[in-house]
């Protein structure tokens, strides 16, 4: 049997637990969320959900993957063996999403080379939507592959096998104490030139002027906690496989304040990247921030890209952007993908080596229908559904077993032992209620509002095949894996001592 790799230092595991929080969520969503909620008002609901939500899943889940030291799959197979397929469910939707988050990636790599000639033109949608996307009428109309795509694609997949294969301590730690640094030294130049066009700090404020009128408001509050669950990849194996290299005497409660904290603090300073950048384009054009205003895919290759045309150092900003969304990408790209190596792994017996070759290469071989012409409305499709269900379902599930049915005085002496910062009760009810609570509010609002309308206005059939088929493809093979004879080193055949007796 191979003994467990372990991080080589305590910053080490905080900065690739940060690199996987991190992504292209924090730099094109969150500023949008606080604009369309309240502005500076938004900020309290979620600070709220983050000391209520963020920071107790992150102490669970690190304590989880501490405790049993293993992928999500052998955690939940330690716990008891029926539960393995929630494991199981969660390495796929790492999976899936990991097969169309590279293509993400690859577009801001390819952009990366345009921003030093401003190569998308004076009419960047046409040329994001036509030239480079190739862009077809429907999900269904695959078109060709695009070759720029496919290229980089590549690209960012050969760099995460690398990452991947020399290990936890000369790979992923290695990479993020070089891409973390650099990604928020990126955005602090970014910002330190911004802040000096004119209109920025009109941005800022469109920004940060507060709507408390919004704190009443219950979507405000459900967007918060979205925004704080999405961010911090949590409920879907990440850091359950991060935190399972740590060694046995690591502060626990400490490095899960931390990630959060920092990954939060880097979505406030993108949304100062961004939104500089929007006040600019503003004044430029003459048009108020609510019109070009966006978030997504629209914010960072289509509304970044004209505003990168108005300003006086183009070149500038345009690469420094679009090597922050890069590295950001890859950083997170790295953390997905390890979920999926590390179940093969403990699953099946196999070297790092050989699990990492055979994770990246089917997930390349999957990724390449997203580099079509289609690709992009395929990626919609699915993105919606795994979010909005995926991630959601399996963290809704995972919390609700292991606060409600195991024994979760045990998991709160466990990771008090070895830290500063002691929880208690207030961690405990938050698991067992606000958590639970508000993820079950979210799954059954995106599911009423899926089931009375198509997202996107997408025909029966695409929603069909590329998303509702999704989540049922994500719960096949989790109970397929699950039921095979084969079982992880180490986990008794019985149910553990930290499952409660029924």
């Amino acid at each position: 049997m191979q003994k467990r790799e372990t991080w080589g230092s305590r910053s080490g595991f905080i900065l690739a637990a940060v690199g996987s929080a991190i992504g292209l969520g924090n730099i094109w969503r969150f500023p949008y969320m606080v604009y369309e909620n309240g502005g500076g008002a938004f900020l309290i609901p979620y600070f709220v959900a983050m000391l209520a939500a963020g920071i107790p899943f992150m102490i669970l889940e690190f304590g989880l993957g501490q405790k049993f030291k293993g992928s999500a799959p052998k955690i939940f197979s330690s716990i008891s063996k029926k539960w393995e397929w929630l494991g199981w469910w969660q390495v796929v939707v790492s999976f899936i999403i990991a097969s169309y988050y590279v293509v993400v990636i690859a577009w801001a790599m390819n952009y990366v080379g345009l921003a030093f000639t401003q190569g998308w033109g004076d009419a960047p949608k046409d040329f994001f939507f036509g030239s480079f996307l190739g862009l077809t009428d429907s999900p269904m109309n695959m078109g060709s592959v695009q070759g720029s795509i496919f290229l980089a694609t590549a690209a960012a997949w050969a760099f995460t096998f690398i990452a991947l294969f020399t290990g936890v301590k000369a790979g992923i730690e290695r990479v993020n104490k070089i891409f973390m640094p650099l990604l928020f030294l990126l955005v602090f130049i970014f910002i330190g030139r911004g802040l000096m066009l004119p209109g920025a700090m009109d941005g800022l404020n469109w920004l940060f002027k507060p709507d408390f009128a919004a704190i009443m408001d219950g979507k405000v509050w459900a967007d918060a906690f979205g925004q704080i669950f999405f961010s911090l990849s949590i409920g879907f194996g990440i850091m359950l496989s991060y935190s399972s290299y740590l060694p046995k005497d690591s502060d626990i409660n400490n490095n899960a304040c931390m990630t959060v904290f920092i990954n939060c603090g880097f979505s406030i300073i993108s949304g100062i990247m961004i939104f500089s950048v929007l006040g600019y384009m503003a004044q430029q054009q003459g048009v108020p921030i609510s019109e070009v205003a966006g978030a997504g895919v629209g914010l960072a290759f289509i509304t970044l890209p004209t505003a990168i045309n108005l300003m006086p150092a183009p070149v500038f900003f345009g690469v420094l952007f679009f090597m922050a969304l890069v590295v950001a990408g890859l950083s997170s790209m790295i953390s997905i993908n390890e979920v999926i190596t590390s179940a093969v792994i403990d699953k099946f017996g196999v070297s790092r080596k050989k699990a990492v070759a055979v994770c990246c290469s089917l997930g390349f071989l999957v990724s390449i229908v997203f580099t079509t012409g289609g690709g992009l409305l395929l990626l919609d499709i699915v993105d919606h559904f795994v979010n909005n269900f995926g991630i959601l379902i399996g963290g809704f599930i995972e919390i609700v077993f292991v606060a409600w049915f195991c024994n979760l005085d045990e998991m709160r002496v466990h990771v008090n032992k070895t830290s500063e910062i002691r929880v208690g009760s207030l961690w405990l009810n938050s698991l067992r209620f606000v958590v639970p609570a508000m993820l079950g509010f979210m799954i059954v609002t995106n599911f009423i509002g899926d089931i009375s309308k198509n997202y996107g206005g997408y025909s029966n059939t695409a929603i069909i095949a590329f998303g509702w088929a999704t989540l049922a493809l994500c719960l096949a093979v989790g109970f397929a894996l699950s039921s095979q004879d084969r079982a992880f080193a180490n986990v008794s055949s019985t149910n553990s001592s930290f499952l409660k007796r029924r």
